[in-house]
């Protein structure tokens, strides 16, 4: 029983609308520099509330997980490829950034993901 495309993507559709714990270490902001030729990620903070929510620790207000928030980041890591981002954050980084292993896991598939984008010249959307 061999998988098609169409039914690997409607997989990951229904995957990508589970619940998810959210790290209370933070959060990043993934986007590509292509002139630099490299992926970058911003690393914000956070605090998770007793209802789950992320909060500014700065201001208490909730974060808003759609649409534009004003906020500034703590740290931008950068990397040629998905590897060498991942070693970046999760091996050279002390205190580690990421708190959480399904946390970890998806960064790394969004850094897979935006590797390919970048090599490919197609448009990354962060999932």
């Amino acid at each position: 029983m061999g998988l098609d495309l169409e039914k690997l993507a409607a997989i990951d559709d229904k995957l990508s609308h589970r619940h998810l714990d959210l790290d209370p270490s933070g959060y990043f902001i993934i986007y590509l520099e292509r002139e630099a030729g490299l992926i970058c990620a911003k690393h914000f903070t956070n605090v998770i509330d007793e209802r789950g929510l992320a909060v500014d620790p700065e201001t208490g207000k909730v974060i808003p997980a759609r649409g534009k928030v004003e906020r500034t980041h703590t740290t931008v890591f950068t990397g040629r490829t998905a590897k060498e981002l991942c070693v970046r954050i999760f091996e050279e980084t002390k205190p580690c950034p990421v708190t959480q292993l399904d946390h970890a896991a998806y960064l790394g598939r969004e850094f897979v993901r935006a590797e390919i984008a970048l090599v490919t010249g197609q448009e990354y959307v962060q999932d």
